[in-house]
């Protein structure tokens, strides 16, 4: 078992003030498999105050030169790519294969993409030649919190830490408690990649402990958060005392329309998004809307997928689902299924408790319910586990009706054939990001939502821009620029 009780602050690894061991629970077995302690708010003090002492300097540093110090943590990664992989399988319980091919690579891709997009910034403009003696100079807006989540740890560290470093702030990161040891890993690739002392610390702990301390914290100038919508209230309440920005990434319940010409996998592919990562993804699509014509062959293929999806311990190799991340989240979701059953859903594959032959470990059957009414449960709240709902519809004016009516607001999925239906779609689906026909986003493009989902824009040029003001400057001198 690893042991890991110190905390990363002003460049060197450092003792919790009152340690407060917590156990990281091996979803595969539900034993320990590690043992960290939880900070407190001193513990966030001394961090932010670290962070604070170090800004001056980074802030100063030249883009060339903070592009340099990233590079180097990307060899750190490289170096070491396989030990991130083994922890974030360890800790969260995502299979070992997925972990290697899209979990750990998520810090070098998002990485390189900043890398580049780091290249088109202007850090001093002119504001035009209607005014050639103003410019417009985008600075660091200072000491920021990072609030990181377990099921995709390595992508939210990435896409907080990397721009945070190459804005020129300087930064506490708090990741979760259930997946800490990716981040303790980070920890040693910022460190050996010779980051100044104090530009990045982290200290582990708990949401209301370190969380809220940093929510409050008056020198802290932003907080970047991924999490839960009711968690992402809570800190925009702490932080409005201070009138620091905030940034959230929130839940999602993406609609994934598939209408009579979409392509013959089309089903197939969206039920296996939806089960991705054990359903642990906040941009999955878990509503399935199909058009009446195709809607019974839907069901079937999805039925079928569901019974075909294997469901395995995080350590075996193969293509297959993993435990979801924990006992509460385990029980959560059996509680939505259950509420499926209960609310007339048909239930087509899957159903309430462990798969076959399991007997430990937080594993969830592929679930699969058809005839899902609008205002159901489980089509209204986010379950965050590997259960799709399927819906019909008669038009495409409902179509639309049914996906827009959420809260959330950050994924939504469209398949067909005719082009311009799609381009009609893509812009009256209320949501941060329309994906279509399995086509993924571009390298640099924002991650992001809208309403419920938060207002984030995490990736390229926009996710570096997340921790920069906007300075007007007038009266400059453009003789000696």
């Amino acid at each position: 078992m690893l042991i890991k009780r110190d905390f990363y602050i002003d460049g060197r690894w450092t003792a919790p003030l009152a340690p407060r061991d917590c156990p990281v629970i091996d979803p595969s077995t539900e034993e320990a498999c590690a043992v960290i302690s939880l900070g407190s708010a001193a513990d966030t003090d001394l961090a932010v105050a670290a962070a604070k002492r170090a800004f001056p300097a980074w802030a100063a540093t030249p883009p060339a030169e903070r592009k340099r110090y990233v590079e180097a943590i990307l060899a750190q990664y490289e170096a070491r790519e396989e030990e991130m992989a083994q922890a974030i399988s360890m800790e969260m319980g995502a299979p070992i294969d997925m972990s290697r091919s899209d979990q750990a690579p998520c810090l070098p891709w998002h990485l390189k993409n900043f890398l580049t997009a780091f290249d088109h910034i202007e850090w001093i403009r002119p504001l035009g030649p209607h005014a050639p003696n103003d410019r417009i100079a985008m600075e660091p807006i200072g000491v920021v919190g990072l609030i990181t989540p377990w099921n995709w740890p390595m992508n939210q560290v990435t896409l907080k830490v990397i721009p945070a470093l190459l804005a020129g702030c300087t930064c506490v990161l708090k990741p979760s408690e259930e997946s800490p040891l990716s981040s303790l890993l980070f920890a040693e690739f910022v460190h050996d990649a010779g980051v100044p002392a104090g530009v990045f610390n982290l200290v582990n702990g708990d949401g209301m402990g370190v969380g809220s301390r940093l929510s409050e914290h008056p020198d802290v100038e932003m907080i970047s958060f991924t999490g839960s919508t009711r968690a992402g209230k809570a800190i925009s309440k702490a932080a409005a005392e201070t009138l620091k920005r905030v940034t959230l990434e929130l839940g999602g319940k993406g609609a994934n329309l598939i209408f009579a010409d979409a392509d013959d996998r089309a089903v197939e592919r969206g039920v296996r998004h939806c089960f991705n990562n054990s359903g642990q993804s906040c941009n999955a699509p878990t509503r399935m809307l199909v058009e009446r014509p195709v809607y019974d062959r839907a069901v079937e293929i999805a039925a079928k997928v569901a019974e075909g999806t294997k469901v395995a311990s995080a350590h075996e190799a193969g293509r297959h689902i993993g435990p979801v991340v924990n006992k509460r989240q385990w029980d959560q979701i059996q509680g939505y299924i259950q509420k499926g059953i209960e609310e007339g859903a048909r239930l087509v594959a899957g159903g309430l408790g462990l798969p076959e032959g399991m007997n430990k470990g937080y594993f969830v059957r592929p679930t699969v319910f058809a005839d899902v009414k609008p205002g159901m449960t489980i089509e209204k709240e986010e379950i965050f586990g590997p259960v799709l709902s399927i819906i019909p519809f008669d038009t495409e004016e409902e179509a639309v009706q049914i996906a827009n009516d959420t809260p959330y607001g950050l994924t939504n999925y469209v398949q067909s054939q005719d082009g311009a239906r799609r381009n009609r779609l893509a812009r009256q689906l209320r949501s941060g990001m329309v994906e279509m026909n399995g086509k993924s986003r571009g390298a640099g493009s924002p991650f992001g939502g809208v309403k419920a989902s938060g207002r984030a824009r995490e990736g390229g040029v926009w996710g570096i821009e997340e921790f920069l003001e906007v300075k007007a400057i007038s009266g400059w001198d453009v003789a000696t620029e």
